[in-house]
């Protein structure tokens, strides 16, 4: 995968998205008569969400043929990784939501989201074959090839500007899980967020798998509501993050750039 790659999956992965959600946002009429009023479970809306995922496969499947793509996939394979990045996700991540809600009023007692064991079951499916699937794209071709150009750092501030760009259009609808955010929490969110994830994507030697499980980690939806504050304590982890690993994001030396890994690799 050569670095101009990177133009047009962000061209791909922003017309999807953007197109679908323009479509909505200025002729919203004519748009819900045809496909039905936009909501956070609309396919048209899990299609823009997986824009990222498809820009990804359209790009190596045009450089690399269908032995990219399936070297690109058994990224999701890559598991190895220290102890102390799993705990953060299964541990950290809801801690950190936990922290927040409670600041900002939600107590242990209050009703549970769902009634039952299946009634989560059914939202968690939901979700994870939603968010995470954007992983495929993000962190699957986009964060190597930038950090072919830039320090892990750099790299991780600028993907995370352009994560939380993409998502302004759901902000501007009412039908959506974000149309009740503010986007300046979340644009601060999703910077620290790509600060978190990328020397854990570094540190795994390119999994996809752990991203995967991070983002899933992010919407769960078994974790209280947490919006806005939930922004500003993963800014602070990304902070404590990327102090604890300075010896590498600041140098491109160790980062991960390859999209399609040969065998043995």
């Amino acid at each position: 995968m050569r670095e101009r790659a990177l133009l047009p999956f962000l061209l791909v992965t922003f017309a999807i998205a953007w197109g679908i959600l323009a479509g909505y946002l200025f002729l919203n009429e004519p748009m819900s008569r045809m496909f039905g009023p936009i909501t956070g479970q609309h396919p048209l809306f899990y299609l823009a969400v997986y824009a990222p995922a498809i820009a990804a496969l359209l790009v190596v499947f045009h450089g690399e043929g269908p032995g990219g793509v399936r070297r690109l996939l058994a990224r999701l394979l890559l598991w190895r990784a220290s102890f102390g990045w799993y705990a953060f996700l299964f541990l950290g991540v809801p801690l950190v939501f936990y922290v927040a809600a409670l600041w900002q009023g939600w107590r242990f007692g209050d009703p549970p989201h769902f009634a039952s064991l299946s009634g989560w079951l059914v939202a968690a499916l939901l979700m994870a074959i939603k968010g995470p699937v954007e992983e495929l794209g993000w962190r699957g071709v986009a964060l190597p090839l930038l950090q072919r150009r830039f320090t892990p750092f750099s790299a991780a501030i600028l993907l995370g500007l352009i994560w939380g760009l993409w998502h302004l259009p759901a902000f501007l609808l009412g039908g959506t899980p974000q149309g009740a955010w503010s986007f300046l929490p979340f644009l601060v969110g999703a910077v620290a967020l790509s600060l978190i994830v990328t020397p854990m994507f570094n540190a795994s030697r390119g999994s996809l798998l752990l991203p995967v499980l991070f983002h899933f980690q992010l919407i769960n939806p078994l974790w209280p509501d947490a919006q806005p504050l939930e922004n500003l304590l993963f800014l602070a982890v990304a902070l404590g993050v990327v102090w604890r690993h300075r010896r590498t994001m600041f140098r491109r030396e160790g980062a991960v750039t390859a999209v399609t890994p040969h065998e043995g690799a």
